[in-house]
């Protein structure tokens, strides 16, 4: 594999990754909750606090979006942080191409995430999708040392609710 790069992104990404971003997040749904469009996509992106974007030259292989505490953000999963803890670091979604999956990326993400929460003295949080089963993003997550903090059924699926100090 080629090396790859990870950046900081806003809103104000090119069409071209922005458009990327948004097919890669509707193509790993139901593990990413949906987007209605990529206007939807670009509003959460402003309400969000910290992103970043993986490439290798000009494509698009992985991103994650996060959001700090106190936003105006309406996820009931976020909502659930919101309530339960007083400061945090939100992983709202990550996603990695299907074909760069196992490398290592997703890992070297987190690892810049964690190094971002660490710097504000917050705790990094999640959620993961227990029906349908999300075994390789529990597992993951669980090796990076993330512990179990709450659950929640909804009628279109459950969540575990994931929290790494």
């Amino acid at each position: 594999m080629k090396d790859f790069t990870i950046a900081l992104f806003a809103e104000d990404l090119s069409k071209a990754d922005l458009d990327s971003i948004y097919n890669l997040n509707q193509a790993n749904v139901p593990e990413v909750g949906s987007i209605a469009n990529i206007s939807e996509f670009q509003k959460l992106l402003h309400m969000s606090s910290y992103n970043l974007i993986a490439k290798i030259d000009d494509e698009v292989i992985g991103y994650i979006v996060c959001f700090r505490d106190k936003s105006a953000y309406g996820s009931l999963n976020y909502k659930f942080f919101s309530e339960s803890i007083s400061k945090f670091l939100y992983i709202d979604r990550i996603a990695i191409k299907d074909t760069y999956r196992h490398q290592g990326i997703g890992k070297k993400i987190y690892e810049q995430v964690f190094n971002k929460a660490n710097e504000l003295g917050l705790p990094v949080v999640c959620e993961v999708n227990t029906r349908p089963l999300n075994e390789p993003s529990l597992k993951f997550h669980r090796k990076l040392g993330f512990t179990e903090c709450g659950t929640n059924e909804f009628s279109y699926n459950s969540v575990v609710y994931l929290k790494k100090d």
